[in-house]
């Protein structure tokens, strides 16, 4: 076994994963009922789950700043107004719509 001097130090590598889009629409909630149900009977619920896999405090899961920080983790284009508009105009959908998302990416290896 022989030892080699380190020459240079590791940095820190920031790797988007993303596919430039969300894994689902907006509005496809029948492509997870389960998560569609939780996010209609129990919105408080799936906004700590969506938190807790982003390690971030349970009351910012159904948040714009939630998604914006997400969406640009993984690199989905999009803006701050749509962030805004989704998460105002559509609040449970823009939920489920993340945290389909988290899911998706998890079965994918990439979260």
């Amino acid at each position: 076994m022989s030892t080699y001097p380190v020459m240079n130090q590791p940095g820190v590598v920031i790797v988007q994963q993303g596919s430039g889009q969300w894994q689902t629409d907006l509005f496809d909630c029948c492509d997870d009922c389960g998560v569609c149900l939780c996010g209609v009977f129990c919105t408080l619920c799936l906004g700590c789950q969506v938190a807790s896999d982003m390690d971030e405090c349970c009351l910012c899961g159904p948040t714009m700043a939630m998604r914006s920080l997400y969406r640009t983790k993984y690199g989905i284009s999009g803006s701050l107004l749509g962030d805004f508009f989704a998460t105002g105009c559509c609040p449970l959908c823009s939920l489920c719509q993340l945290k389909r998302d988290i899911n998706k990416r998890k079965e994918m290896g990439i979260f």
